[in-house]
């Protein structure tokens, strides 16, 4: 006779610990909650968040360390266990210390082990009903990436380059919500201070559309240090509507032949551009490795995750801009 499936408090007792360790950074509790076994999983909420085995066991203190604290309250959570499985389903709202509040839904899958639930699987979720509005963002960027493509783009054609991209997080509803006249000047302002910054720190804006630019540097450290700058000067800013910039950077050889390595190093800046959250300064492995054991920048969260339309998987770090 096949086990009964049933009510498990102990587990929803698991589920609701591991989201106030979350939100307090209790990394090391947190560890303590998650299986050994390699088919660890764990999906978050944004695009290309996964990561899984012993390299996300690994890379989840510091992603931990550096998340916001965050209260969650108005907690839901019910459990099942049927043998030596069991789940959890959550609903609740994240209040964030930076004053984002957000809801959230988890689905957890754990197994006994020794007489302990763990964690072997994790996904967190967030209800966006504009998902048009998701789309129409995604398409923008890579509408981009064909404009930067396909145009007589003024960028070197051969040698080393670090290539960077920057676009407007929720950029659809910002603009439905604040009005054409008054959208319309925020993002001039914004592509001038774009501008302005990749200039000082020695590159060139090679395009831009919408509310996204791409850039050029011959160095990898003046496009890190522009991307920080530029990060520091949107947080700084009072006026609103207050922008949010996801912002990307990959290095490559410039290397032509019939385009396609030239369109490859673009292609990938853009990916990793895709992969950052609002706020965020995502790097590829190349572009991090360039600057090797410098003091001056710090990275986090390393993540090897699938990029749209290229092969494998790709490692890619968050750079600490907030100091």
């Amino acid at each position: 006779m096949s086990n009964p499936i049933v009510p498990n408090p102990e587990i929803a007792a698991i589920a609701l610990r591991w989201f106030h360790s979350y939100g307090r950074g209790e990394a090391e509790t947190i560890l303590n909650l998650l299986s050994d076994d390699p088919v660890l999983s764990f999906i978050g909420t944004a695009e290309n968040e996964y990561g899984s085995g012993d390299n996300f066991r690994r890379a989840f203190p510091e992603y931990v360390a550096a998340h916001p604290l965050f209260e969650f309250n108005d907690a839901e959570i019910t459990a099942y266990s049927c043998g030596n499985i069991g789940w959890a389903v959550g609903f609740g709202t994240v209040n964030v210390v930076t004053g984002e509040i957000a809801h959230i839904r988890v689905t957890q899958i754990y197994h006994l082990v020794h007489g302990f639930w763990r964690l072997i699987h994790v996904h967190n979720s967030k209800p966006t009903p504009n998902i048009d509005g998701i789309s129409q963002e995604l398409t923008q960027l890579q509408d981009l990436l064909d404009a930067a493509l396909s145009s007589n783009a003024e960028l070197a054609r051969t040698g080393l380059a670090t290539i960077m991209f920057t676009d407007i997080a929720d950029s659809t509803t910002l603009a439905a919500t604040v009005g054409d006249a008054r959208w319309s000047t925020a993002i001039k302002s914004h592509i001038a201070l774009v501008g302005e910054i990749v200039t000082e720190h020695g590159g060139t804006m090679i395009k831009s559309l919408g509310d996204g630019t791409m850039s050029s540097f011959n160095s990898a450290r003046a496009a890190l240090s522009s991307a920080t700058a530029l990060q520091r000067a949107m947080y700084d800013r009072d006026s609103e509507p207050r922008l949010q910039t996801r912002i990307g950077l990959h290095t490559g050889d410039l290397v032509e032949e019939d385009g396609d390595m030239f369109g490859s190093v673009v292609n990938k800046a853009a990916r990793v551009t895709a992969a950052a959250q609002p706020g965020e300064i995502r790097v590829s492995d190349a572009t991090r490795a360039m600057v090797g054991g410098s003091v001056d920048f710090t990275f986090s969260q390393q993540v090897s995750i699938p990029l749209k339309g290229l092969d494998g998987e790709h490692t890619l770090y968050l750079l600490e801009w907030q100091t």
